[in-house]
């Protein structure tokens, strides 16, 4: 009985994790490849998921923040989708590489020409975005999701900070801080001289050292030869005075 008991709570607690869980994760979001810097460019992608059983998403629609237009958008082409770029005037022109921008991508379409995302996966949509804003620490990107049923979900609503998450809360990108440039590239560049000094200086210690042993090898070969000459020219006249006495003798 308490083993049953315990098998039924437990699958009570999976069943509340699952239907807690459940939505959080169906939200259409954004997510950089790596980080997306301050400043700089990056490769975010638009995850939609489906959330229907009997209905296919068909239809993606993302609309770029005005308050930070970015001068330079391109979306990766995906397989079984159509993509089309709108652009609009900006109220206030950006500086772009020297050049002045009038215009900026204010929203992204995506066109299922088949039966799009089917029910139980989802489907990642890649942009390569920038010059990313320096003065803002996130980027709003609301979103229109749409299925073959002609339902349309809009998220829309902008999460507030100290507050619930709304039931179709936007996109949010967060922007990380920009990194100094050179600093550590300049770093490594001083360690990797450093080690490269330090190498040559301990070759040049081994190098003396074996000049050292390989002078000292050879004065210790000359002493024995030298020696061995003596012994061996001691022996030759020991040899010949004994054999001069001995002619004598007889």
């Amino acid at each position: 009985m308490k083993a049953s008991r315990i098998a039924a709570v437990g699958a009570l607690a999976g069943t509340a994790v699952l239907a807690l869980s459940g939505p959080a994760l169906a939200h259409v979001s954004v997510q950089p490849e790596g980080e997306a810097a301050k400043g700089g460019y990056a490769v975010v992608n638009f995850k939609v998921p489906n959330e229907r059983d009997n209905a296919s998403t068909t239809k993606l629609e993302v609309t770029f923040p005005t308050d930070h237009p970015l001068a330079s958008v391109m979306p990766q082409a995906v397989d079984g989708w159509k993509i089309e770029v709108t652009r609009s005037k900006l109220d206030k022109p950006l500086e772009l590489h020297g050049r002045k921008i009038t215009e900026a991508v204010s929203k992204v379409t995506w066109t299922a020409d088949g039966k799009g995302v089917q029910p139980g996966y989802f489907q990642k949509f890649p942009v390569n975005i920038g010059a990313l804003p320096e003065d803002a620490d996130e980027l709003v990107f609301k979103a229109l999701q749409t299925y073959s049923s002609k339902e349309v979900v809009r998220w829309i609503e902008v999460p507030q900070e100290g507050q619930e998450e709304p039931e179709h809360p936007a996109p949010v990108l967060e922007l990380s801080d920009a990194e100094e440039d050179g600093h550590s590239d300049d770093a490594s560049a001083e360690e990797t001289s450093d080690d490269a000094a330090d190498t040559e200086k301990a070759g040049d210690v081994e190098n003396a050292a074996a000049s050292d042993d390989a002078g000292d090898g050879t004065d210790t070969t000359a002493r024995v030869l030298g020696i061995a000459g003596i012994v061996l020219g001691a022996a030759g006249v020991a040899y010949g005075v004994f054999a001069g006495r001995r002619r004598t003798t007889v």
